[in-house]
C-alpha cells in the first residue's frame, strides 16, 4: 500500500484532533474529487513498519482524540489488508481513542459479505471502527455546511450500533451541527 500523507493534527476529518492517514488508490473516481492524485495506487510513499510506528507515536498524546483513514479509498481490498493490521494495533494500544474511516463505497451495498468490495478482512476492519462516513462524493450535492461530509448523500454511521443492530445507524444527521 502507498499513502499520500499523514496529518498529525487533523481537525477536519472526525471529532477532535486526530491523526489521519490518506491512503492511495481509488476506483471510484468521483467527479470533483479534491484528492485526484490519490486515485493512483502507486501515488506517494510506500507504507512500511516505520510508517505504522510514526502513526502510533503521533497518537501518543492526550489531546489526540483518535485516528482517521481516508484517501484515496481505504476500502479498496488491497488497502483493507494493510489498514486492518494498523487499526487492530491502534485499538490495542489506544483503546479509548476513536477510529474513523471515510469511504466512497456504500456500507450496505458494497461492504457486506458477497458485495463488490468485501474481502477476507472487511468484517474485521469494520469491527475496529467507531464511525464510518460512507458514500461517493457527488459534486451536485456538495454542501460545505454539513458536518464531516462533502456531499449531502454521504452518511456518518455509528459502526458499533450498526454492527449490533444489523442495519445502518446514523452517528449524526444534519441536525447535529445545531446541537453541539
Amino acid at each position: 500500500m502507498y499513502y499520500g500523507t499523514i496529518k498529525k493534527y487533523d481537525i477536519a476529518d472526525g471529532e477532535g484532533v486526530r491523526v489521519s492517514l490518506f491512503v492511495s488508490g481509488c476506483t471510484n473516481h468521483c467527479k470533483g474529487c479534491f484528492q485526484k492524485e490519490t486515485w493512483d495506487f502507486g501515488y506517494g510513499t510506500p507504507y512500511t513498519e516505520e510508517t505504522e510506528k510514526e502513526i502510533l507515536e503521533a497518537m501518543d498524546h492526550d489531546y489526540i482524540e483518535g485516528f482517521t483513514s481516508l484517501g484515496g479509498e481505504p476500502f479498496e481490498p488491497e488497502n483493507q489488508r494493510v489498514l486492518v493490521k494498523l487499526m487492530k494495533k491502534i485499538r490495542e494500544t489506544y483503546p479509548d481513542k476513536t477510529i474513523w474511516s471515510y469511504t466512497g463505497f456504500v456500507y450496505d451495498k458494497d461492504l457486506l459479505k458477497g458485495q463488490r468490495k468485501y474481502c477476507e478482512v472487511t468484517d474485521e476492519m469494520l469491527s475496529y471502527l467507531d464511525v464510518l462516513v460512507d458514500g461517493p462524493f457527488i459534486e451536485e450535492k456538495k454542501n460545505i455546511s454539513i458536518a464531516f461530509r462533502g456531499s449531502e448523500n454521504q452518511r456518518v454511521l455509528d459502526m458499533k450500533k450498526t454492527l449490533k443492530e444489523g442495519k445502518p445507524v446514523l452517528y449524526i444527521d444534519d441536525s447535529w451541527r445545531f446541537q453541539k
